[in-house]
């Protein structure tokens, strides 16, 4: 795959609608033409003590930021028409899927491309398909696991390994 956007979500809590940080990296012919990170007030806004031990964010990180409309307002015309690549990409599905339920926003249904279940595919023998593990054997040093830009470039390198 030559043109594509790799996506990322990080969660608030267990609700899926929680969107917290968005990060996406588009490729275009195989190289990375644009990159975007933007904190994302969540719906509900609350954070749990485990998302936090994950990823770092709280409250007081994103209560200044936009909400998922508007964020998703400045992502839409630079993904259209591209597949949205991501590793483990029900996860990140199911969060924009969400999103755009607890909204009220019609989702336009887009196509998206797991990583992860190709990676199982194309390397049996790898000790696990966790993003950080694809990724270094892709060469990509993931470096900041759970940002969701950092995601985002590991899943488009590990998408741009495939064969």
């Amino acid at each position: 795959m030559q043109d594509f956007a790799a996506i990322d979500f990080e969660t608030a809590n267990r609700n899926m609608s929680s969107v917290c940080s968005v990060g996406v990296v588009i490729v275009r012919e195989g190289v990375i033409t644009e990159r975007f990170y933007k904190l994302i007030r969540p719906l509900p806004n609350y954070y749990s003590y485990w998302n936090y031990q994950i990823h770092g964010l709280n409250r007081c990180d994103t209560d200044a930021a936009d909400d998922f409309p508007e964020v998703w307002a400045e992502i839409a015309p630079r993904i259209e028409g591209l597949t949205l690549v991501a590793h483990s990409s029900s996860f990140d599905e199911g969060c924009l899927k969400a999103a755009f339920a607890a909204y009220g926003l019609d989702y336009p249904g887009y196509d998206f491309f797991c990583t992860c279940n190709a990676s199982r595919k194309q390397w049996i023998d790898l000790p696990n398909h966790k993003l950080p593990t694809v990724a270094a054997h892709c060469g990509f040093n993931l470096e900041n696991h759970h940002n969701a830009l950092a995601d985002a470039e590991a899943a488009a390198a590990i998408c741009c390994c495939l064969e």
